[in-house]
């Protein structure tokens, strides 16, 4: 795998039984770039980030994450990525301090970096005051971000975000936004997964998978172009009619 390329897949397929999930899709994801993995939900979008993720294992096909192969070093995999999934992925019974420190020492930090990383989560986040309240009672926007600076807690390479967005408001999801900015301004590598197709704007590039296929892939502005639209939601209209 070239090392300007943080994930290449390749005819990366996943079925069960009759039902083909993701079917034989192929890309390349830049260091440091903003890939957007877009498409209705029910299209594949989670079952493919789950196998480049380690946690589903391929049923044909192959794909390299930060250089590993996900079929062989799924366990490696995890060691250099970040990963927030779709469902809220953080402790509801523990607090805000608690979550940042259980998951630092999951991701192998040592004490001390630990302590260094609670207390820049938690200025940065403005959360200093509520550092000791459970996650559980924080609303939603809080919640989501507090989850992406967690699996940014051990500087991974490559951060994998599963419909990070879903149910917050326009406010919230605009912050998060220049949260995951500052992250690829940093050489971090960004692969979200979402159904909102004005996000797709956001993104350096774009895949847009329709039943389990990848029918589409380029910058916002190419595939405007491409096919005659002035929003995302025009071309994925089109590509979802045939």
């Amino acid at each position: 795998m070239p090392a300007s390329i943080a994930i290449q897949a390749e005819n990366l397929t996943k079925r069960f039984g009759d039902f083909t999930a993701v079917d034989a899709i192929s890309f390349e994801v830049k260091k440091g770039e903003i890939f957007g993995f877009l498409g209705a939900n029910g299209a594949g979008k989670t079952t493919a980030i789950r196998m480049l993720t380690g946690l589903s294992r391929p049923t044909d096909g192959e794909a390299f994450v930060a250089g590993f192969d996900v079929a062989r070093q799924a366990e490696k995999i995890k060691e250099n990525i970040g990963y927030m999934s779709q469902k809220f992925s953080l402790y509801e019974d523990l607090s805000i301090r608690q979550n940042i420190r259980f998951y630092g020492g999951i991701y192998g930090l040592r004490s001390k970096a630990i302590k260094e990383k609670t207390a820049q989560i938690l200025k940065e986040l403005n959360l200093e005051t509520y550092a000791d309240q459970v996650v559980g009672s924080l609303p939603l926007g809080w919640k989501q971000k507090l989850a992406f600076a967690v699996s940014n807690v051990h500087d991974p390479a490559i951060v994998f975000l599963d419909e990070p967005t879903g149910g917050v408001d326009p406010a919230t999801r605009r912050q998060f936004w220049e949260m995951i900015y500052a992250a690829a301004h940093a050489g971090r590598t960004i692969f979200v997964t979402t159904h909102y197709m004005d996000e797709a704007e956001y993104c350096d590039r774009i895949s847009i998978m329709v039943a389990g296929k990848i029918e589409a892939m380029g910058s916002p502005g190419e595939l405007k172009t491409k096919f005659g639209a002035t929003t995302m939601d025009e071309v994925f209209v089109k590509l979802a009619r045939g």
